[in-house]
């Protein structure tokens, strides 16, 4: 008997992204992110010197889809990222990030919290940035998303200003595995 519907147990594809640390604006920071077929998905121009506003990941046309906002704790216990759907910094945060401090797992570079009371852990990052070699583990510790560092077809490895960003759409959203790269960014 055939299927009615061949493709509904199929998985959905992998999101493969380059991400250029560079803003396409002069004397801008940022980043410029494409898909796998080379067509600009995100972008990030940050004005201000040392990014000490607000950052905003916008869509190819410039339509802002997610507020970065780092938020200050008191007595030392270390920095909070709040992360908005598009340019609204007044409503409830979708999700926030904090840096770990665990000197026992120090394979474990920040975790994320989702936007309600039970201050669950959505997903866990480890790996090194500075490396370009992370992973977003999700429930169970299901990778999520995964930066690596992007070779060409010749095998010669980029800079690290150029790294590769491998999305599971079904376990995360792609402007928030971007969202958690330009956090990552911003705390290593």
């Amino acid at each position: 008997m055939k299927k009615v519907h061949p493709n509904a147990d199929s998985k959905v594809e992998e999101a493969v992204l380059t991400v250029w640390k560079r803003s396409l604006l002069f004397n801008c920071n940022g980043f410029t992110v494409f898909d796998g077929k080379g067509d600009l998905l995100f972008r990030v121009d940050n004005y201000m010197q040392g990014n000490k506003g607000s950052i905003l990941l916008m869509d190819a046309n410039g339509k802002p889809l997610l507020t970065i906002r780092r938020k200050k704790m008191s007595l030392g216990l270390g920095d909070n990222w709040l992360v908005y759907e598009g340019e609204e910094t007044t409503s409830t945060p979708r999700f926030s990030v904090k840096k770990s401090l665990n000197l026992f797992n120090n394979k474990r570079l920040a975790y994320v919290i989702g936007n309600d009371r039970s201050n669950k852990i959505m997903y866990e990052i480890e790996g090194s940035y500075s490396q370009r070699r992370c992973a977003v583990l999700g429930d169970n510790r299901r990778l999520a998303a995964e930066i690596k560092r992007k070779e060409s077809s010749g095998g010669v490895v980029f800079g690290t200003d150029v790294f590769r960003l491998t999305v599971q759409p079904d376990n995360i959203r792609t402007d928030f595995a971007m969202a958690l790269v330009i956090l990552l960014d911003q705390m290593f």
